[in-house]
């Protein structure tokens, strides 16, 4: 089993938008049985609260429903269970690696370090912009687990099929 954690900074936008994106992409690829995923905050902010409601238009116009996850603070077991935990941008990224004991930074990666369209970018907050923020990240999302889930297949299954 493949346990992927998606990280942003308040467990309501970002993070709950990728995993439900990648729910449905390793749905679609059959891999239910072998992968699991969550998504976490770097902060307490919004701990049970469901995710931003434009997150959850837009996550749901692409067929991914997101309305059932919760918010919760990324925690220190979280480091040992996944073996990839998917940080938004720079700043959530570094402050795991600052928070995470050293044998688990290889753990520890920017989501679109598997984007083919937009690698090592930050997906950055929408929080405070219009629905477009939202749509954009979904792009940059949709790109990245599809690399997501070639890397984890070893490239079996995912080549064929694009998110985008």
């Amino acid at each position: 089993m493949t346990k992927v954690l998606f990280v942003c900074m308040g467990n309501i936008c970002r993070s709950p938008m990728a995993e439900g994106m990648f729910r449905k992409a390793i749905r679609e690829a059959g891999l239910e049985q072998q992968v699991e995923t969550d998504s976490a905050g770097t902060h307490a902010y919004h701990v049970g609260d469901a995710p931003d409601p434009r997150a959850q238009q837009a996550a749901r116009q692409r067929g991914a429903d997101i309305s059932r996850l919760r918010g919760r603070k990324v925690a220190d077991a979280d480091f040992e269970a996944f073996d990839y935990i998917l940080a938004m941008d720079g700043d959530n990224h570094s402050r795991l690696v600052e928070r995470a004991p050293a044998q688990y930074h290889g753990k520890i990666r920017r989501l679109l370090a598997f984007s083919r369209k937009y690698p090592n970018l930050d997906v950055v907050d929408p929080y405070y912009g219009g629905p477009q923020g939202f749509e954009e990240n979904l792009d940059m999302i949709e790109d990245a687990v599809q690399g997501l889930i070639r890397e984890i297949t070893g490239d079996r299954q995912a080549g064929g099929r694009s998110g985008a």
